[in-house]
Order: structure tokens, then sequence, then C-alpha cells
């Protein structure tokens, strides 16, 4: 009997001992997600993101920090202030390339791509009836959104395929909302507004004016994305705005989930698995999850993919670059 105690008190010692000297759990990364001002949708998305997936990820959390949104992001990715975040295509492209933006700082490497997440749509908004197409915009008073913003680099290139240029309008830099007070008070004659549709400034709008969005033909919209291939076609549905019956052809930017391309494959990887697989946990927080799908996540993408997320578009059939 005292054999059998002996035992039972040598095994749950070296028990106790094992226990104690066990290799405790890898930390997961900790990933800084770069997203946008606290009022905007990238943050919105960025807290969903953090708030979902941070209960399945076993290799990194994310941290959800608010920024200048696309053009900050970038340079943050590159100055190791983050790891990951949410930035128009298109700026993603001129930052790539270093063009447009990037012009004079030059080309930026150091991220990679993850996902497309949602259309950010071309709207041109006005309360003018004789304005129906691009062309009509030459001579009026037109706002293209904060100077040296991706919008301003959307509506030259918009106009460039009508073989219009800022020279053939009177430019005004102005954010959404303020655009929107001017086209209500009569100030100027037509808006670009590029965000998700429906969008807030011109949802108010269209409660006080009537409005209409000009559209692009399929000739111009060919032309513009031979030379910018980041655009894809979207149809904005009849009556998304009180008093717009009709469907409204024009084109998109998406935005983009980019990611510091040294953190891990396996890390990114399952960030990019667990945001398909978890995505009605995610839609269920935000409804512009709702859109992400395999075949678009990776339309309009002209940088390199990570690894990680490379791997996991081939698992589904997918290749990208």
């Amino acid at each position: 009997m005292k054999r059998v105690i002996s035992a039972m008190l040598t095994t749950a010692v070296s028990v106790s001992l094992i226990a104690s000297t066990a290799v405790p759990a890898l930390a997961k990364d900790n990933l800084i997600l770069g997203t946008g001002g606290t009022t905007g949708t990238y943050y919105a998305i960025g807290g969903v993101m953090a708030t979902v997936l941070n209960g399945v990820l076993e290799e990194s959390e994310l941290t959800v920090t608010s920024t200048g949104a696309s053009k900050a992001n970038i340079q943050m990715i590159d100055d190791g202030d983050a790891d990951l975040a949410t930035v128009q295509n298109d700026v993603m492209y001129y930052a790539y390339t270093g063009t447009d933006l990037f012009a004079s700082e030059g080309a930026y490497e150091s991220f990679s791509a993850i996902a497309g997440l949602y259309d950010e749509t071309v709207q041109i908004v006005t309360c003018d009836s004789s304005i129906a197409t691009v062309a009509d915009l030459a001579g009026k008073t037109v706002s293209v959104g904060d100077a040296g913003s991706g919008v301003e680099f959307n509506a030259k290139q918009i106009l460039e395929a009508y073989d219009l240029s800022f020279d053939d309008i009177s430019v005004v830099n102005a954010s959404f909302g303020d655009s929107a007070e001017s086209l209500k008070d009569g100030k100027i004659d037509a808006a670009f507004v590029v965000a998700g549709a429906p969008t807030t400034a011109v949802v108010d709008l269209a409660t006080v004016k009537d409005v209409s969005i000009v559209q692009l033909d399929e000739e111009h919209i060919a032309k513009l994305q031979d030379k910018y291939s980041f655009y894809t076609e979207t149809v904005i549905p009849a009556n998304t705005y009180t008093g717009v019956e009709e469907d409204a052809m024009t084109v998109s930017v998406r935005a983009t989930l980019i990611v510091a391309t040294d953190i891990s494959e396996d890390a990114v990887y399952e960030l990019t698995k667990d945001l398909f697989e978890y995505k009605d946990e995610l839609a269920a927080g935000h409804d512009k999850f709702s859109l992400l799908n395999l075949e678009d996540a990776v339309k309009g993408i002209e940088v390199p993919f990570h690894p990680g997320a490379a791997k996991y578009y081939a698992e589904q059939g997918i290749e990208v670059q």
C-alpha cells in the first residue's frame, strides 16, 4: 500500500513539474489596422473586423487605429506604424507605381493586397437637368473633391476619357458635404462624389432638391479602363436616391484591404480565410461586408497579392498575381 501511495505521489509531483516547465502558448502577433476618420466607413468596418475576427484568429489579433485614410495608410505601412490598412485601389495603384498622388515621392513596394472589399462608386451628382452626360460638364462649375484627393484624380481621369480637362470647367475643391450644400444653393452645377452608394450627403440633398446622376456610356468606360484598369463598371440602382427612378451606369474603385509584405504567410492566410468564412458575422456588424465575394475580391487590383492571400485564393481555384 505504501508503494502505491508513494508511486501516486511521485506521479503527481512529476506531472506538476512538467506543467510548471511546459512551454507557454505562443503570443499572437498584434497587427495594427489603419482605417480612416472615426466617422467614416473605413473606421467602422475596421472595428467590425476586430470584433469578429479577434475571437477566431490564432496567429494574430487586430488593433484598429484612426488615420487620414488611403494615402496616409500606405505611408504608415511603409514607416512600420501599421501592418494592415483599408485603401482605395486607385490610390494603392498610384503608390505602387509612383504616379499621380505619389509622383513626388516615388513608388512604394512595402505592401501587398489581401482583398477588394466593396465598391466606392463614382457618382457625378447634379441638380441641373441640362447636364445629361459628362460632355455637358464643359463650361460648368464642378466640385472635384478635396485638393489632392483621390476624388480629384478620378474626376481628371473621367473628364480625360471625354476629351475634357480641368481647363474646360470651373474647378471647385470641396468635401462631399460642402458640395451638397453648394448644389442645394446653386453655387455649383455638379459634383464628383466617390463613395459607397447611397452616400449620406447625396441622400440628404435629394430630400430637398431634384437630383440626377450623370451616367457614363459603355464606349467611354472602355476608354477609361484601357488606361486605368483599376476601374470597374458599376450600376447605381434606380431609387438609390429619392426621385432618381432609373439605373445609372458609372464606374467604381474598390475599397481594398492591404498588408505589409513582411507579415508572415501563415498570419495573412488565416486572416484571408477567416474574412470569407466569417462573412455572415461580419455583415451582421456592417452591411458593406455583405458585398464581399471571392470573384470581386480580386478585381481591379493591379499590385501583387500577399503570398498568404494568394495561397487561400489558389485553394478556391482563383489565381492571382
